[in-house]
């Protein structure tokens, strides 16, 4: 190890900064975050100091520096990037001051790390020098791992130190209630907004472990929308709870991409649904959640697209809810919308469609009747979920009740995923070209004229490296509202 991690108090402590540019402002701006009274010397002052000229611990001096204004100072930076950072190394070292002089190895008493601010959490990395890109990209991974309300939660934390010092005498029982409340129900509360019982758990937990009785554990649930596919567009909170879980409830419509990316030691049960062939059924699924948690178990109810939308992600939590049984719901990119985007086709334009439904060919018990007063309206985009089993009487039912028989239509098949497969054609021919077609599934209908867009909009290429659209006839290229 080259050099000594440690944190600097520089709270009202005179620091020097010299040079007017970008490093030298963010040299600056990381020192009065931590209350230090800045000086910096510079005969100009670039934009990116503006943020903080009015702060009142920072003062500039329109000259160069001189060995008398190191008098006093606890660190000094150089940021001139010329011979002078050279002579403050010198000077600040005669005078025991700690220097740093940007890029210039030799000339630093210490790092300035790359940093995660969750204030008062912080996490520094450095590379000793030696690459600090290398430092950047490791931050870059570290702010998609900490949730920016990490730092609420340590104070949060920090509010039962002093009550547990004085419930627990020993080292070791301290240790063993901090590790499971950093771990356990109480963090996942709070990081969903629920204070409140966050603190009566806190405080029951505080006082089981006093009394020394082992407390059963509280299980939860993750409701967590896994996206269409692109294992990338999952959001930070979603990861974070894979990573957590001691079990994981999945469906059919879960790639695994996402599925690699779930906690390597987690009970894994598969509860996928084909049409019209339900492994398991719906009422059972909602029932294992409750035992499972009731069991204790961080569950992990891992669906496909959004669970709010056409995902029963309601009936489950009704389940739970009813059952008192903690759980939290994670948003994720609906089918509609990332398919149609990996297929360059805009749900709306102005140019074409200024409303967007979505709609499901599937009820609760089988196939669903369709309000077609509400799918023809003009202007629109139509984003039908879980139709291509129906797609016969889909088409057919626009035409017959009055739809242009060249409105274009577009099958996603598997959006988001390296083997997409988009089949372009219109209400009228769209049947006979997905007869030649070997769609997998899932598939995401998209009916509209903004389907005209995606030869101009293209631009996700599948794994064989090909944009991979399928056109059924010249009618639904080029046909436009107010043509053919």
């Amino acid at each position: 190890m080259d050099h000594l991690p440690i944190f600097l108090d520089l709270k009202d402590k005179k620091t020097i900064v010299t040079g007017g540019g970008t490093i030298a402002a963010r040299r600056t701006e990381r020192a009065l975050d931590a209350g230090a009274r800045v000086f910096v010397f510079a005969e100009k002052l670039s934009a990116d100091f503006e943020a903080f000229s009015a702060n009142s611990n920072f003062t500039h001096f329109a000259r160069s520096f001189e060995e008398a204004d190191l008098d006093g100072a606890v660190v000094a930076w150089g940021c001139m990037e010329d011979d002078s950072d050279e002579q403050l190394a010198q000077m600040a070292r005669a005078k025991k001051v700690l220097v740093n002089v940007a890029d210039v190895l030799e000339n630093c008493d210490f790092i300035t790390p790359s940093i995660v601010d969750r204030d008062p959490l912080i996490v520094a990395i450095s590379t000793g020098g030696a690459s600090p890109i290398l430092a950047r990209t490791i931050r870059a991974r570290l702010e998609v791992m900490l949730p920016a309300a990490y730092g609420d939660l340590v104070r949060f934390v920090g509010r039962f130190r002093d009550k547990a010092m004085a419930k627990l005498k020993t080292g070791p029982e301290r240790l063993r209630f901090w590790e499971a409340i950093s771990s356990g129900p109480v963090t996942e509360m709070y990081l969903a907004g629920d204070e409140t019982g966050a603190t009566k758990q806190l405080a029951a937990e505080l006082e089981a472990a006093a009394s020394g009785k082992v407390r059963p554990r509280l299980g939860e649930v993750y409701l967590v929308g896994g996206g269409p596919g692109d294992p990338d567009l999952l959001t930070f909170r979603a990861l974070r709870l894979m990573q957590l879980a001691d079990v994981v409830v999945h469906d059919r419509l879960i790639g695994e991409g996402i599925m690699n990316l779930v906690r390597r030691d987690a009970e894994r049960i598969y509860v996928g649904k084909m049409p019209q062939q339900h492994t398991v059924p719906q009422e059972e699924i909602s029932q294992m959640l409750v035992r499972l948690a009731k069991e204790g178990k961080r569950v992990l109810r891992l669906k496909g697209g959004d669970p709010f939308i056409f995902g029963r992600g309601g009936e489950e939590i009704e389940a739970l809810a009813a059952q008192n049984i903690p759980f939290q719901v994670v948003p994720g990119i609906t089918a509609a919308s990332g398919c149609s985007t990996y297929a360059g086709i805009p749900l709306t334009h102005r140019d074409h469609a200024q409303a967007c439904v979505f709609t499901t060919a599937h009820g609760r018990d089988g196939m669903l009747d369709v309000d077609w007063d509400v799918l023809l309206r003009p202007n629109q985009t139509v984003a039908i979920y879980m139709g291509l089993s129906n797609i016969e009487h889909l088409c057919s039912g626009f035409i017959a009740r009055g739809a242009d028989v060249h409105l274009p239509v577009a099958v996603i098949d598997k959006g988001t995923r390296p083997d997409q497969k988009v089949v372009i054609a219109t209400v009228s021919t769209l049947c006979e070209k997905l007869r030649n077609e070997n769609l997998e599934g899932p598939a995401m209908i998209i009916i509209g004229t903004v389907v005209n867009l995606r030869e101009k909009l293209s631009w996700y290429k599948t794994r064989s490296g090909s944009m991979h659209a399928v056109y059924s006839s010249q009618e639904a290229r080029d046909w436009l509202p107010g043509e053919g």
